[in-house]
């Protein structure tokens, strides 16, 4: 328990990058979703057929994978087009390899959540004047996102636990930190036993959150039913 307190600095320098991470490949891969979604909604055949390619590739290869072509396969792409004035950090290249691979997933759960939506409301809301816009995030969004909640909740675990994986081009998350002094103290069990109790309590804490989500969520809805 000393050794474990003695690094406890370092994990929780590691636990806050693997938060950040997390988040912000949520925000990007939620925009991204919403987007695919839109297209895969969209009258236009050749951009359905497109982005369903698309998210059906980067569903179908492992994220470890798609972390490894994005960090190393863009920075030879870009340190080729720019003589290396620009660099992609890990943290970037994670953000953006995570973002894309779990806004793939979400896109299906939105078009699900869309089409779910009943016809007979998007008819109301035209009948009563409403814009594209206006029915779009006055009737379908929050429909949609009370549909789309339990499945979000699911991929936001696993999406969390898969930053583990950006470790391996260099960034310094919670499970970096761990590696690092489980190699100088030689007693990684201690430290990989933390690390899984740390994921674990941000699971913990997470549940509960998408709980009160779902709750305000459903709230219209279970008034009325």
């Amino acid at each position: 328990m000393d050794i474990l307190l003695s690094y406890g600095e370092q994990l929780l320098l590691g636990a806050s990058v693997t938060l950040q991470l997390a988040f912000t490949a949520l925000l990007f891969g939620l925009v991204l979703g919403l987007v695919f979604a839109a297209c895969k909604l969209s009258s236009y055949t050749y951009l359905r057929r497109t982005v369903n390619f698309f998210t059906n590739f980067l569903r179908g290869v492992p994220e470890f994978l798609i972390i490894l072509i994005c960090y190393f396969g863009l920075s030879n792409l870009i340190n080729n087009q720019f003589d290396g004035v620009f660099e992609i950090s890990p943290f970037v290249g994670g953000v953006f390899a995570l973002a894309i691979v779990f806004s793939a997933y979400a896109s299906e759960v939105f078009r699900g959540a869309f089409n779910a939506v009943p016809v007979g409301q998007i008819e109301a809301a035209k009948a009563y004047g409403l814009s594209r816009t206006q029915m779009f995030f006055y009737v379908q969004l929050p429909q949609a996102w009370r549909i789309s909640l339990p499945s979000l909740n699911n991929m936001w675990q696993s999406l969390l636990k898969d930053t583990s994986l950006v470790s391996v081009v260099g960034l310094e998350d919670l499970l970096k930190k761990a590696d690092m002094a489980a190699q100088y103290t030689k007693q990684p069990f201690v430290f990989f036993v933390a690390v899984a109790g740390i994921y674990f309590l941000f699971l913990a804490i997470s549940n509960p959150v998408f709980a009160y989500l779902e709750k305000m969520a459903n709230r219209g809805f279970t008034a009325r039913s």
